[in-house]
């Protein structure tokens, strides 16, 4: 088991961390003795948590779907990393929409747009800030991207979502190659979670059939108890960051 000593130097900037995984990767970085910067629209409770770490839990409350402010959010939180001392600065892109849950051609422009601006051009843009803002740094850097099964399978009524996913896998992709042959390359991977009971999966069993026509098959994978916990999946996730430390450029996709 790893001890302060030797994780303390790391930072995780993560997003989406007020709820589902990126609470329980917070939850589970900071026990382990890392530093996490937190971004998420809401607060969050791990400030109000009685638990020794919080002060390593920094809380930055922003909306992921402004994407001209998002340079100046990774300026300040670089600003308070002691980056000629940390050995490792992580960014997990872990927030996404999976709304509008209907035909595209029941979708509105501010409905798609707000969604592929946080599920993908905002994850597009903290890594492009996060690598020219550290390509000075001797720090290991490594970048995870929450993907989902959905973007390799099409699906009906999840155009959007659907297409932010494939886009994310393809992004990790071309980035991975570009990183090929630097001098001090960005690690980056997209990591696949399966079916997480989380409030995406709730926001789908609550529409109506005809609202959403698969909203009956995560009903059953959810009353069938087949969705795994966030918990476990931040675990998983974590285990896969630590592995294959010199494995940059290839994309690590779990099952569901």
């Amino acid at each position: 088991m790893e001890t302060e000593t030797e994780t303390g130097r790391r930072h995780f900037i993560i997003t989406g961390t007020s709820k589902g995984i990126g609470l329980q990767l917070a939850q589970l970085l900071l026990a382990k003795g890392d530093y996490v910067y937190g971004i998420s629209r809401g607060s969050s409770d791990l400030l109000e948590s009685g638990e020794e770490w919080r002060w390593r839990y920094r809380h930055v409350q922003y909306d992921l779907a402004d994407l001209n402010g998002i340079d100046d959010l990774i300026t300040r939180i670089l600003d308070e990393i002691p980056s000629q001392e940390a050995d490792f600065i992580g960014l997990i892109n872990n927030a996404a929409m999976l709304e509008p849950l209907k035909p595209i051609d029941q979708c509105s422009a501010a409905e798609i747009s707000q969604s592929l601006n946080i599920s993908l051009a905002a994850p597009m843009i903290l890594s492009s800030s996060f690598i020219q803002q550290t390509n000075h740094l001797s720090a290991r850097r490594k970048i995870v991207n929450l993907s989902s099964g959905s973007g390799s399978y099409p699906a009906p009524s999840m155009a959007v979502y659907c297409t932010s996913k494939a886009g994310m896998n393809m992004f990790t992709q071309c980035v991975s190659l570009e990183q090929t042959g630097q001098q001090s390359p960005v690690e980056i991977i997209a990591f696949d979670p399966g079916m997480v009971d989380t409030e995406l999966q709730a926001v789908a069993r609550g529409k109506s059939a005809e609202e959403f026509a698969l909203a009956g098959m995560f009903n059953q994978v959810y009353e069938a108890g087949q969705l795994r916990s966030p918990r476990d999946v931040a675990m998983q996730l974590i285990e896969r960051m630590d592995e294959n430390s010199d494995a940059s450029h290839v994309i690590h996709t779990m099952e569901s």
